[in-house]
């Protein structure tokens, strides 16, 4: 059984980020040789303002080695679906296995990764795993990996990992906002507020309402007000599904709701599968930190015309 370390940590969903950097901030911030650098810029920039607002926490860059793993399109085939090319020519596929990446965002990842590891930020993947499956697992039970955690992130699944000691960060807001704000800081309290249900229960909404943006339909006829009552009212999916099977059903579950539900069983289990995270048996705890190579960063903060972006870190991260 590991324990959990003795400190603070901020764990980054990556790409998420340099999305919206991406989208947020104009291809016309650019090198020496011309080539865009706004997501990296971008990101760096939103990492200065998390780091500023909560000194003393370590930085945990997670990864998408896999953004769409088998093992959860086998449970639901249309699970990113509408984001997948193909290869060769580039057309949308409905079960491809490349992203659809823009082509001025491409170049620009493995740079962000220069940098992070030149800061001393650890980059955490591992395989068939998505960058929620390693912050899952860095979040909970024996493999949790700091008392207190501050998830940053677009992602509202990852709300579902909130709870005293892990805050989100969720950042999915304005597309226009630059340095990573604003943000909205999610507590357990401000996760019951805002969505009408606990943290643990998010999933169980999430899988009746469905997630559009993930390629998740949800249980037909059934929407987030509906799906917020339903998992109130029973508890968990599983206590929906239960009452789904009873004659006459408990308000507010209605008839045309249970055979709704009692139609969709199997893709009610496929989607809570999908939707639900866990910890990876698979996932390595992270190794000890290390302190910014300080040459290195600001050789790269050069090359890349992100000097103003590199100090600003290097004066908020430890060494």
């Amino acid at each position: 059984m590991r324990q959990a370390v003795s400190m603070s940590a901020i764990l980054l969903d990556t790409a998420s980020l340099y999305w919206r950097a991406y989208f947020a901030l104009p291809d016309s911030i650019t090198d020496s040789e011309g080539r865009p650098v706004n997501a990296l810029r971008g990101l760096l920039d939103t990492i200065a303002a998390v780091v500023q607002e909560y000194p003393q926490h370590r930085v945990i860059a997670c990864w998408d080695e896999d953004w769409r793993p088998q093992w959860r399109v086998d449970l639901v085939p249309t699970y990113k679906a509408h984001r997948v090319i193909d290869a060769t020519t580039d057309e949308l596929l409905p079960n491809g296995s490349v992203e659809e990446t823009p082509d001025l965002l491409s170049p620009q990842i493995p740079m962000i990764q220069q940098v992070l590891e030149s800061l001393g930020i650890l980059i955490a993947a591992a395989p068939e795993c998505e960058a929620d499956d390693v912050i899952a697992t860095y979040c909970q039970g024996d493999d949790r990996i700091a008392h207190d955690i501050v998830i940053v992130s677009g992602d509202r699944d990852l709300l579902q990992l909130v709870d005293q000691h892990t805050t989100m960060l969720y950042t999915g807001g304005s597309s226009k906002s630059r340095g990573g704000r604003p943000w909205w800081e999610f507590t357990p309290n401000e996760v019951v507020a805002k969505y009408g249900v606990e943290p643990a229960q998010y999933a169980d909404m999430a899988t009746l309402r469905g997630d559009a943006s993930d390629g998740l339909s949800g249980v037909s006829g059934i929407g987030e007000k509906t799906a917020v009552a339903l998992v109130r009212a029973f508890g968990d999916i599983h206590g929906v599904m239960a009452a789904a099977t009873e004659s006459p059903p408990s308000k507010p579950m209605t008839p045309r709701l249970a055979a709704s539900l009692v139609q969709n069983t199997d893709l009610v289990s496929a989607t809570y599968s999908v939707i639900r995270l866990r910890g990876h048996t698979g996932i390595s705890p992270p190794p000890p930190p290390t302190v910014p190579d300080r040459d290195s960063a600001l050789v790269l903060a050069q090359r890349f015309a992100v000097v103003r972006s590199v100090d600003r870190l290097l004066s908020l991260l430890p060494g």
